[in-house]
């Protein structure tokens, strides 16, 4: 496959592994590499940035190909060092910046000098315009599917995808609920130049979580996620669990919830810890409506070629529908 994606990452594929919290490990990143595909490692996944540049050495003893760091800037009381993060990521000969959450404009100036690209992640055509004018190289914008949080305008990616392909001139990347060939073909057909995959590449063998979670994907419908801290207008798409739906409940109760009332359930280290030990129902275990559409658990090299294989075969059926 040859599209502007694969030419800014040099990969075989236009496929990329979502920087996921906790799950975006050198285990991971390295086996999508290898693949073909583009392996993300997760900055804030780890403790401090000297951290981080031990876990690129890591992966850099794992896989000669390319990868790259996802650095998701949000707001906070107390933010960790990003740019910290950014030269530790920069000063080990990282290349490739996904970028998500708030907008990188600050961090550009900075990884253009050291001849890196930035990917920025968004959920929303205006931000991605918005990225666009800041200088970012590429796009990856999340339908409402998308685990983690979709942003509060609830378009799915069928309306996203193309109403983005159609506004923004830089490569994009579709993202959320794709987990097949055939999402890969439609994201394709609408303007798309690459996909992105979180929950999907959750459910292979080298993901480092418990395989109790795992499983609980593979078993899981699409209609199996929750849509919490929607009156936070802070939207984020997980399992179905008991932790989750006591978050719905809490959120529902007559006289509204502040955060401070859900705190302790949705706490980043009690997700770590469910993600790890295998408790399904002991914290938050982020998904997207792909769950629906998992049924096994296959190596990522099994995964991307089923998914490029399964992207061509839907090409050329649609293509022969056509013919006369």
């Amino acid at each position: 496959m040859h599209t502007r994606i694969t030419e800014l990452l040099g990969t075989r594929y236009p496929i990329i592994q979502g920087g996921m919290q906790w799950v975006g490990r050198a285990e991971l990143a390295s086996a999508v590499s290898n693949a073909g595909g583009f392996g993300i490692l997760t900055a804030l996944t780890q403790p401090d940035p000297q951290a981080l540049a031990d876990e690129i050495r890591r992966c850099r003893g794992m896989t000669d190909k390319p990868f790259g760091v996802n650095l998701t800037i949000l707001p906070s009381t107390a933010p960790p060092p990003y740019e910290e993060y950014l030269d530790a990521a920069l000063e080990s000969g990282i290349r490739i910046i996904e970028t998500a959450g708030r907008s990188p404009k600050e961090f550009i100036a900075k990884a253009k000098a050291h001849d890196a690209k930035i990917v920025h992640k968004c959920t929303a055509v205006r931000h991605a315009l918005s990225a666009e004018r800041a200088g970012v190289d590429a796009i990856s914008i999340d339908g409402f599917e998308a685990a983690g949080h979709p942003g509060e305008d609830d378009v799915g990616g069928l309306v996203l995808f193309a109403a983005a392909a159609r506004a923004v001139k830089v490569p994009l990347i579709a993202s959320g609920g794709i987990g097949s060939g055939r999402a890969m073909a439609a994201a394709m057909m609408l303007g798309a130049e690459g996909i992105n995959m979180g929950t999907r590449f959750c459910a292979t063998q080298e993901a480092p979580i418990h395989d109790n979670i795992k499983q609980a994907l593979v078993a899981a419908k699409e209609t199996d996620t929750n849509l919490i801290f929607r009156t936070l207008r802070n939207t984020g798409r997980v399992l179905k669990n008991a932790i989750s739906d006591e978050v719905i409940a809490t959120e529902r109760r007559p006289g509204g919830c502040e955060f401070e009332d859900i705190r302790p359930l949705v706490a980043g280290a009690r997700g770590r810890t469910t993600l790890t030990d295998g408790n399904i129902d002991g914290g938050l275990v982020w998904a997207s409506q792909v769950v629906g559409l998992i049924d096994d658990i296959p190596t990522c090299a099994e995964l991307i070629e089923r998914i490029v294989t399964e992207c061509r075969e839907a090409m050329r059926l649609g293509l022969a529908a056509f013919e006369v």
